[in-house]
């Protein structure tokens, strides 16, 4: 099948991105921690800070329902290169809804919006370095594997762009910007299993990334 001139234009930005981060070397800590390697940051985040920004995406202020997709809680734990938690880092996703569409005004795609997808969010580390958002399971879309945007910022640490990926996807084999992380053991950092969920939070799936960061 062809591809659109969106699907080109989206796979131009992206090819750009990735060929600058794969010169990025990965790197492991004395103590034996591998660095979160970096990704893209990608075309379509937010080009102004959102009205809404908590760490709910699957429920919009004011929207009448609930968003499309399978409810995931995303957490995890951002610590430096020795282990130690970092308090107060702000960790921001994105993604695409359950259509495939990010909400932004640059994807232009044939994919409907979903009104009740936040599709950004962000929130603050605790005390013990921990984060956790409520999401939906990401989904493919052309030339993409499925995937979650992921930043960190916090004081004293370079800030970082990453993404996570679903253990198991088929598409990951064939996803260039996965793939560009050539090393097998960092790109390995960015794959994370979802698994069934036996929480409270009317979830479908449970999901655990953890970040390393490196000092500014």
């Amino acid at each position: 099948m062809k591809p659109t001139a969106l699907q080109r234009r989206r796979f131009l930005a992206l090819s750009a991105s990735a060929a600058a981060v794969a010169a990025l070397p990965w790197r492991v800590d004395a103590a034996g921690l591998v660095f979160t390697p970096p990704q893209s940051v990608g075309p379509f985040y937010p080009r102004e800070r959102p009205a809404e920004v908590d760490n709910d995406l699957v429920s919009v202020r004011g929207a009448s329902g609930a968003a499309k997709g399978e409810v995931t809680v995303l957490t995890g734990v951002v610590t430096d290169a020795a282990g130690k938690p970092v308090p107060g880092a702000r960790v921001e996703i994105w993604q695409c809804n359950a259509f495939g569409r990010y909400h932004h005004p640059g994807d232009q795609s044939a994919a409907p919006l979903d009104p009740n997808f936040q599709g950004y969010g962000e929130t603050l580390t605790d005390a013990a370095g921990a984060y956790r958002f409520r999401t939906i399971k990401p989904v493919p879309y052309p030339g993409r594997a499925p995937h979650i945007h992921v930043r960190v910022t916090a004081r004293g640490f370079a800030p970082i762009a990453t993404q996570l990926y679903v253990a198991g996807e088929p598409q990951n084999d064939r996803d260039f910007l996965l793939q560009s992380v050539r090393d097998p053991e960092a790109r390995a950092k960015l794959i994370v299993p979802f698994v069934k969920s036996a929480g409270p939070l009317n979830a479908t799936f449970d999901a655990r990334f953890d970040l390393v960061l490196a000092a500014a």
